[in-house]
């Protein structure tokens, strides 16, 4: 048997709410109505999906694992019917972006600002998101195109790289390595780095341009505005990328060219089979241009040659 809509949301209301009378109230419909459904479920699948402990309702370890993909056809449904709505009212529909943080920072938010401009009435759905997650979500067709701070090898995506920078070191404007033009690894021995998890892709990048001297990493997190952030508390310093600088978040914060130059590139993913919506391909356009080869001084290049 295969499942039907009006038993997933069934399903997904009880895993929501933990009860029947819960998921009766969330669908406005009585509890026999929900209980009745439930069994019927239960027995055409073979499968035990929750068990009764005092009055409740207890997810089995298989209702969990179907939760997750139940979850994920509930919000397609959303969107379809959310698509529809705006189709009929306004006829533009809407864009899904998902980007990772760095890019999210502001380079992304500036295309949608423009597309904006253009589309008054699009409906924009922005996500800052792992790279792994980034690239199920245009897999999957829930999200239009994305925007990487990193390569990606799969087969279903055509990835194109937008434009280039450099990892750079923030620190605040007080601070000792403000004074240098460029900074090297041996540079930041003495002070306290704020990291990058090890097993990341982007920890590995910032790990491999400072392998050759041991430093002190008292601070570990996941995406580099939270290390921006970190900086500004005075947490310590750290390497990131030029885009996470674009724009006037850090306004606190001075950066310094790392050296030797580690480049880093902002990548744009968008589905090899499936064209994209006109929308689509006016946000592609804008963010094209609004991305010309990042400003760097030529005084820290000399120095790095010297």
């Amino acid at each position: 048997m295969r499942l039907n809509l009006r038993q997933i949301e069934v399903f997904r209301a009880i895993m929501l709410t933990g009860s029947i009378s819960g998921a009766a109230r969330l669908l406005s419909v009585s509890q026999p109505a929900i209980s009745r459904l439930l069994a019927y479920t239960e027995d055409r699948l073979a499968l035990r999906l929750f068990e009764r402990v005092r009055g409740r309702v207890q997810p089995t370890p298989e209702a969990r694992r179907l939760f997750q993909e139940v979850d994920q056809v509930h919000q397609g449904v959303v969107r379809v019917n959310e698509l529809a709505e705006e189709l009929r009212e306004r006829g533009t529909g809407s864009v899904r972006i998902v980007a990772s943080p760095s890019v999210g920072q502001a380079l992304v938010p500036d295309a949608i600002a423009r597309v904006r401009e253009r589309f008054p009435d699009l409906r924009v759905e922005f996500e800052v998101l792992t790279l792994l997650e980034i690239v199920a979500k245009i897999v999957s067709g829930r999200a239009d195109l994305g925007v990487s701070i990193l390569p990606i090898d799969e087969p279903t995506l055509d990835m194109e790289v937008l434009t280039e920078g450099r990892l750079m070191v923030i620190m605040p404007r007080d601070h000792e390595l403000a004074r240098l033009r460029v900074v090297r690894p041996a540079d930041l021995a003495p002070y306290p780095l704020i990291g990058f998890g090890p097993q990341t892709p982007y920890g590995d990048v910032v790990g491999r341009a400072l392998k050759s001297v041991p430093l002190r990493i008292n601070t570990v997190v996941r995406f580099t505005p939270v290390a921006c952030a970190m900086v500004r508390a005075g947490a310590g310093i750290a390497v990131v990328d030029e885009f996470v600088l674009r724009g006037r978040t850090w306004p606190e914060l001075v950066s310094r060219p790392l050296a030797p130059k580690t480049r880093v590139r902002a990548h744009l993913l968008t589905p090899r089979f499936e064209p994209l919506s006109r929308t689509a391909n006016a946000f592609v356009d804008i963010l094209r241009g609004l991305v010309p080869p990042l400003p760097s001084s030529k005084e820290p290049e000399a120095a790095e040659k010297a």
